[in-house]
């Protein structure tokens, strides 16, 4: 998987697989899902990203504290 911020679009993109999308479908307000002709799902875009991954997060954040990494010599 690879994962890709672009800030000018405020747009998070993941893609799942290398192959080439052939159609996308938005759900909601936030997110398109493409798709081969295959209907095998290969990339998701996450739009308004700045907002839609914190409202996402922090549910899960405000449940457990999480600790400091230490510093590996």
């Amino acid at each position: 998987m690879k994962i890709k911020y672009y800030p000018d679009a405020d747009a998070l993109v993941l893609r799942l697989m290398d192959e080439k999308p052939d159609h996308g479908e938005q759900v909601g307000d936030e997110m398109i899902l493409h798709y081969t002709k295959d209907n095998k799902l290969v990339k998701i875009e996450i739009l308004d990203a700045s907002k839609t991954v914190m409202d996402f997060l922090n549910p899960i954040l405000s449940q457990k504290p999480i600790k400091a990494a230490k510093a590996v010599a």
